[in-house]
């Protein structure tokens, strides 16, 4: 039996941040051709693309463009114009995630009603436009609320903690005051925040990742654990809701789902992202197939990977410090010499405080070595921006 060459095809990605150049590493590997779209000329994955379109993410001639240079598309993150993708799929472009889970999937509030509708358990939530609104949901949700931008949003950036009535107005300022859709949330006091990534195929068959556990600081993502350290019946429980998600939104390609584990023992989804996740960078160094392997296997109708832990692992962000400025790489050699890491430095050329500017890994023989080795090596990492 013969099959058609998969790697013919040419894959065309809006976007090209870390997320991308870890897309094109693993199609390059597969003999894909690529094009990126990103408006920054030295974006990190300029240097391995095949061809770079500079233009804005809201550029719809330049987006035409790109479908006109490739056989599908996807993309590295979510806040990209969906009118543009839905009129290509009108035109049997291909589109993966499709334009329909990316329009859902943009605005929270459109979320979390269709996880609801599906039963799927999330926080309680409520649309709100005015001060008014949020001290009416506050009666019925109580305090503290969480007050997000439907749109937007990322890394903690729209949303606002809301500990009581006095604060109402002040939350409502920072988010805007209403020049953007708004939602308040049930405040969550939960235990942990896991995350898992899936992916589905287009013949419709699905991996799922093993569970990272997540901590944050100051909103980042600091670090991923996994295992997760939580139990089986919890386990299967968050794999059944991340194979419902790919199923409600027709999900073809990596989405990660976000969930918390209240103290109750209960598991509420948090946030989907239709793409490739920070969470899942522990993939590349600790499983089998890793999540950007994967995503492009996903798109492009090859078999699905191996999703197997190879090893316990932690991942931990490197953000940047210090002031704007030339990003300056400082304890590459003695973080290298920590038994089991791996470095990755996404080459952006602009550091600044929180500034998502790389990422370490660890495997080893349990996770509290790893963790350990972790901390040890991202002791002597840094990468700061450097005055010109």
């Amino acid at each position: 039996m013969k099959f058609k060459d998969k790697t013919r095809q040419k894959i065309g990605i809006i976007g090209g941040g870390q997320l991308g150049k870890m897309m094109i590493l693993e199609a390059k590997k597969m003999g894909f051709y690529v094009t990126i779209l990103d408006p920054t000329k030295k974006c990190p994955a300029h240097s391995i693309a095949d061809q770079h379109l500079i233009a804005d993410f809201d550029d719809k001639a330049a987006i035409r463009k790109l479908a006109e240079k490739s056989d599908l598309i996807t993309y590295e993150f979510e806040h990209i114009g969906v009118e543009v993708l839905k009129e290509l799929e009108s035109e049997e472009y291909k589109i993966y995630p499709t334009a329909r889970s990316l329009e859902i999937i943009q605005n929270k509030y459109h979320q979390k009603n269709v996880l609801k509708q599906d039963k799927i358990a999330v926080p309680e939530f409520k649309k709100v436009s005015s001060p008014n609104d949020i001290k009416e949901a506050a009666q019925e949700l109580g305090y503290p609320l969480m007050l997000k931008s439907c749109t937007g949003g990322y890394d903690g950036k729209g949303n606002a903690l809301i500990d009581s009535q006095d604060k109402v107005e002040e939350a409502f300022r920072e988010l805007g005051v209403g020049k953007i859709q708004l939602m308040v949330e049930k405040y969550i006091p939960f235990k942990k925040e896991i995350s898992i990534i899936a992916a589905r195929g287009l013949s419709g068959g699905m991996k799922v990742y093993p569970i990272g556990e997540n901590n944050h600081r100051e909103n980042i993502l600091y670090e991923t654990k996994v295992p997760a350290e939580i139990s089986a019946e919890l386990e299967e429980k968050a794999e059944d809701f991340a194979r419902e998600v790919l199923k409600v939104f027709d999900g073809i390609g990596i989405f990660c789902v976000e969930m918390f584990v209240t103290e109750d023992g209960e598991l509420l989804v948090n946030e989907i992202a239709p793409r490739p996740h920070n969470s899942g960078h522990y993939t590349i160094e600790g499983c089998v197939t890793s999540q950007f392997e994967q995503h492009i296997r996903a798109i492009t109708g090859l078999p699905l990977g191996d999703t197997a832990l190879l090893r316990p692992t932690v991942m931990r962000n490197i953000i940047g410090s210090g002031e704007e400025g030339k990003a300056e790489v400082i304890g590459l050699e003695p973080a290298l010499a920590v038994k089991g890491v791996k470095v990755h430095i996404y080459q952006k050329t602009i550091s600044r405080s929180g500034r998502k500017m790389g990422h370490l890994t660890v495997t080893a023989d349990s996770l509290d070595q790893a963790s350990e080795r972790a901390l040890e090596a991202s002791q002597f990492i840094e990468i700061k921006g450097e005055k010109n």
